[in-house]
């Protein structure tokens, strides 16, 4: 059976962290050096930040408004600011990949994750998706999470605590396979697995009608067996699957190009949606392909090469 974490934690739980008005203590402030390098610290009164260009006074940041320069011993001028999530999400400690904001935010756009939702997570992962999904579903929403490593789903656990500055009412975290949630009732399903197409059975009696189920794959097989399978039930919309990429653009003047570096491809997405019980989509027209003849061909051949190896099988004669 899954285990849900406990969540108890050692000192008293922080309050929410503010999002606007003045800096103050237990605030998790940016500081941006004029070489656009960033560094995070938390603030407490009397502590100090220090690097190689000298030390910085936290107590100098404590009541400045958000967007304020401050001056480090070395002479150093560093812009303060609260980090966006997206900010947090890239720099925060890690036991599996993180998922990037421009998957997060395609997850949450093209899933449709509303306030109030219903959301199953599956895997949890160093909790970057969780917290983009707290934060959409809200206080009124829920959002249960499944990871199967417990050192990953404590990382997680802190992570989404030290954003959003306690243990979420609105979060269940589990260690355990998502093939054994007994829950129904979700609006929104979320799968980040190597096999999510295994983890259909649970997806079909989860999802209330209408409801999206989103798969996040990293290569091309995962995103072939994913799609197909979805297709083969039935029961689901036919799958979109997309990936996205960001190239951010260098503007100066009147030199305009785009910049040498870029997030290219990290993971496809699929989005599908749960049809009403015992329906099946009308089948969508295609022009005939090779790539889907070879598929066929090679499930069957896994299929012919199955019943020989198992108990279908015909014995071998007895010898005379």
């Amino acid at each position: 059976m899954d285990a849900t974490i406990a969540t108890v934690p050692a000192q008293p739980a922080p309050a929410a962290p503010q999002r606007r008005g003045p800096l103050r203590p237990g605030d998790r402030v940016q500081l941006t050096d004029p070489k656009g390098r960033m560094h995070t610290v938390v603030l407490e009164p009397g502590r100090e930040f220090h690097t190689h260009r000298g030390a910085l006074a936290h107590d100098a940041l404590i009541g400045l408004a958000e967007g304020s320069v401050v001056t480090s011993t070395g002479g150093t001028a560093y812009l303060a600011l609260r980090p966006l999530l997206a900010d947090y999400v890239l720099s925060m400690p890690r036991g599996a990949q993180v998922i990037y904001p421009k998957d997060a935010a395609q997850i949450i756009a093209q899933g449709d994750v509303f306030p109030g939702a219903r959301v199953l997570e599956a895997g949890a992962g160093s909790g970057a998706l969780s917290c983009w999904l707290l934060r959409a579903v809200g206080p009124q929403g829920r959002v249960v999470s499944y990871e199967q490593r417990a050192d990953f789903a404590e990382i997680a656990r802190r992570n989404v605590e030290a954003f959003l500055g306690g243990p979420p009412p609105a979060w269940s975290l589990r260690v355990g396979d998502v093939a054994e949630c007994a829950e129904i009732g979700f609006d929104r399903v979320v799968l980040d697995m190597l096999t999510p197409w295994e983890a259909l059975d649970v997806v079909e009696r989860a999802l209330v009608p209408g409801g999206v189920f989103v798969g996040y794959v990293a290569t091309t097989p995962q995103l072939s067996e994913l799609v197909e399978a979805l297709r083969a039930r039935g029961g689901f919309t036919e799958p979109r699957s997309w990936e996205t990429l960001v190239r951010d653009w260098h503007a100066d003047g009147l030199a305009v190009r785009p910049d040498h570096r870029m997030i290219g491809h990290t993971a496809f997405l699929v989005t599908s949606r749960r049809l009403a019980p015992g329906v099946t989509a009308p089948p969508r027209r295609r022009k005939p392909s090779k790539g889907a003849e070879a598929y066929a061909l090679r499930k069957a051949r896994e299929t012919a090469g199955a019943t020989v190896g198992g108990t279908s099988a015909e014995a071998p004669p007895e010898p005379s």
